[in-house]
């Protein structure tokens, strides 16, 4: 196809925290590139998953839900989502049948403002009934009347092929931006780091997750393995005890968890190392989140 027909563009993802951003991100593009857990907050960065066909190439952005920041770590996460809003070829919000539909209205407000298309996808149907549904998508469309809304289940794959002949049709035309045979911005160090903070997000409770940051101090690929070094960072010595464990029986528990999750990702063997430092000041420290991906 000549590049005259070709369709590409940015379809960047937002939403409130816990309403099936990450997981509707996954199935469309078919890999798990973002963190899928229960817990709000699970996704930190803006993660690009890349669909390819002959005709068009879709630039999906996972963006972290929006929240009001209480310190440096959400305002640079909040910064993502700022982003992705100005960067749009195509707006994907979702939003979801437990959530109230009018919560952190300030975004609401920005997307009406909007000039680029916006697709409204209702997450978890399955959750809900018919004419609960029908008063949510009656609602979506005087909010943000040009947008087209779509009721989902991202869970069950319901209805998907609506967002995607929505997203294509609304597609500018374009070459595309990535090489036809990548599926993502991020390195497979992002990857391993993301894994393990995925385990430990299922884990730990209450605040330990959110109080931990991964990173991979060394990536080494042989010929039969991969070597993975990995330091967790967590603000406090008594959070250092919890990650460990008991004669290192937590800690011990989701390294295991996650080498076999980098195994069935990476498709080959991984040794991994993990260590637990204190970092009293990482999520507050400029120049810590610089290092971690954070700042802009």
């Amino acid at each position: 196809m000549s590049n005259e027909q070709h369709r590409a563009g940015f379809v960047n993802i937002i939403g409130n925290p816990n309403v099936g951003k990450s997981t509707l991100m996954n199935a469309l593009v078919g890999e798990k590139l973002s963190i899928v857990t229960a817990k709000a907050q699970t996704t930190r960065h803006r993660i690009m998953g890349i669909v390819n066909t002959d005709d068009y190439q879709i630039v999906y952005s996972d963006t972290p839900g929006m929240l009001k920041p209480a310190y440096r770590l959400q305002r640079d996460m909040m910064s993502f989502v700022d982003t992705a809003i100005g960067d749009a070829d195509i707006i994907l919000y979702v939003t979801d049948v437990v959530e109230k539909p009018e919560k952190n209205k300030e975004y609401i407000e920005k997307l009406q403002k909007l000039e680029c298309p916006i697709v409204v996808a209702i997450n978890k149907i399955d959750l809900s009934d018919q004419q609960k549904v029908m008063e949510l998508i009656s609602f979506w469309q005087k909010t943000l009347p040009p947008a087209l809304v779509i009721p989902i289940s991202a869970k069950e794959k319901f209805n998907l092929d609506s967002v995607l002949n929505a997203v294509v049709s609304k597609l500018p035309v374009a070459p595309p931006w990535f090489d036809k045979d990548q599926f993502t911005d991020k390195n497979m160090r992002f990857f391993a780091s993301e894994i393990l903070r995925e385990r430990i997000l299922e884990n730990y409770k209450e605040e330990i997750p959110y109080s931990c940051q991964v990173e991979i101090e060394a990536f080494k690929e042989e010929e039969e393995r991969y070597d993975i070094s990995a330091v967790i960072y967590v603000l406090r010595d008594s959070q250092k005890g919890i990650i460990i464990g008991k004669s290192g029986s937590a800690l011990k528990k989701t390294a295991t968890e996650a080498r076999y999750e980098m195994e069935d990702f990476f498709q080959k063997k991984v040794y991994l190392t993990v260590f637990v430092k204190v970092d009293p000041d990482w999520r507050e420290d400029k120049k810590e989140l610089r290092k971690f991906g954070y700042e802009e």
